[in-house]
């Protein structure tokens, strides 16, 4: 695979020649003997905590030394991109999620189940099978994610309110737009019960797994139609013109960061673990977390899990891959890593490491460790990864809550557009 072509599937387009020589001149392929490239991304406090959980790696491993190529989350891609092109991937790297496929179809991943170094032992078989990518072990889960309701605890104390019930017959979509209507009437001034948050990708992919289909397929084309998409886009359309959900101008964007709306609004969709970072940023709040809402015949086996991923380069030197596999272990198998790096990444995969989590997690990450553990005790169906060549899906998809949400398309126009440009930008791709 040349250079171009994986930055086409990427979906990243070329980056400058400056940024090419200086990356790729760093040398090929792995680092050899007991060194090993690993490779993440997040913020500096992320990397703090892991540079601090590797020194512990270290003393478990003396002789292995661990060189970190840490980067935001946009860089990581760019950069990995480039070394892709110049074939200096690091030798551990995590996986963002749009890149699953695109790495894939990059030849980027190693087989994973003969390393003697890494013990599978945790996980049962049908789980080891679910994590294969076309029928073989290449990448494993780090963590787990769920789409998630969060809701500020605090705000409904003092309006004296209370949720729809957990249950199956009150925690559905029409029953939740009800109550945030209900709520948004009363609401203190500058406050509102939900911000507009129609992009969200995961919340979106449980509307969509509800009603029958999916985000993507098995062979790498759009699992739904337009009129799910639509039906969303209405969803939250009715919200908005109820003076229930911010408007774009009051959370400044599509997009928000959550300091700008978190004491404006009563509720969020989003991922499981961002309560993990984001409940401190208000800590004079306590906020709740539940799973999402659920149609009354929601199609069967609509929960689902995203998982995570961690992968070894397929070009790491032969006499690295113990060292590697040593490290991919204690990323997913040692409950020691918990107590330094904590759960912002979300919910261990390994179950036995998921239960030791519990006796080191705060109140916000027990209580998304338990939204994780509802999900996944459900039955679910097969879930599929974003197809290469669908890196900017979800900037179209932004597009799209931006033009009916500043009302400049129809629903139903805004959703027929961003069908039409995904499937443009996967067929660029085939």
């Amino acid at each position: 695979m040349n250079r171009r072509r994986f930055m086409q599937l990427a979906g990243l387009g070329a980056l400058g020649a400056t940024g090419m020589t200086a990356l790729a001149g760093c040398g090929g392929g792995g680092s050899g003997g007991n060194a090993v490239r690993f490779a993440w991304w997040g913020d500096t406090v992320r990397q703090q905590k892991y540079t601090e959980a590797l020194e512990l790696f270290a003393q478990q491993n003396p002789g292995i030394e661990v060189r970190p190529e840490f980067a935001d989350y946009d860089a990581f891609q760019e950069r990995i991109t480039v070394q892709t092109a110049g074939r200096d991937v690091p030798d551990v790297f995590w996986i963002p999620s749009p890149q699953v496929m695109s790495y894939q179809d990059a030849g980027l991943y190693r087989r994973l189940d003969d390393i003697g170094s890494l013990d599978l032992s945790a996980f049962s078989p049908e789980q080891v099978e679910s994590y294969k990518i076309d029928g073989e072990l290449n990448t494993l889960p780090r963590s787990v994610l769920t789409a998630a309701v969060r809701y500020n605890q605090t705000f409904l104390d003092e309006a004296g309110a209370q949720l729809p019930a957990a249950d199956a017959q009150s925690w559905t979509w029409d029953g939740l737009s009800e109550f945030l209507i209900d709520y948004s009437r009363n609401a203190p001034e500058g406050r509102k019960a939900i911000h507009y948050n129609a992009q969200t990708d995961l919340c979106f992919e449980a509307w969509l797994r509800q009603h029958g289909q999916d985000l993507w397929t098995a062979d790498g084309r759009m699992g739904f139609d337009t009129a799910a998409l639509a039906s969303w886009f209405e969803w939250w359309e009715v919200l908005r013109r109820a003076g229930a959900a911010t408007n774009l101008s009051e959370q400044e964007g599509a997009q928000p960061e959550w300091p700008v709306v978190g004491d404006k609004v009563l509720m969020t969709f989003g991922n499981s673990n961002h309560i993990a970072d984001e409940a401190p940023m208000f800590p004079d709040y306590e906020f709740g977390l539940r799973p999402m809402p659920v149609l009354p015949d929601a199609a069967p086996g609509h929960r689902f899990a995203y998982l995570s991923r961690i992968a070894v380069y397929s070009g790491i030197d032969d006499d690295a891959v113990d060292a590697a596999g040593r490290l991919v272990h204690f990323t997913i198998n040692d409950p020691a890593l918990l107590p330094i790096v904590g759960l912002s990444v979300g919910a261990p995969a390994n179950p036995q490491v998921l239960q030791a989590a519990y006796g080191v997690a705060n109140a916000d990450e027990k209580k998304m460790l338990e939204v994780v553990e509802l999900e996944m005790a459900e039955a679910q169906k097969p879930r599929h990864e974003a197809p290469a060549g669908s890196g900017t899906w979800r900037t179209i998809m932004t597009r799209g809550v931006e033009e009916v949400a500043l009302e400049r398309a129809s629903v139903s126009d805004a959703a027929a557009r961003v069908i039409a440009d995904i499937d443009r930008e996967l067929g660029q791709a085939s």
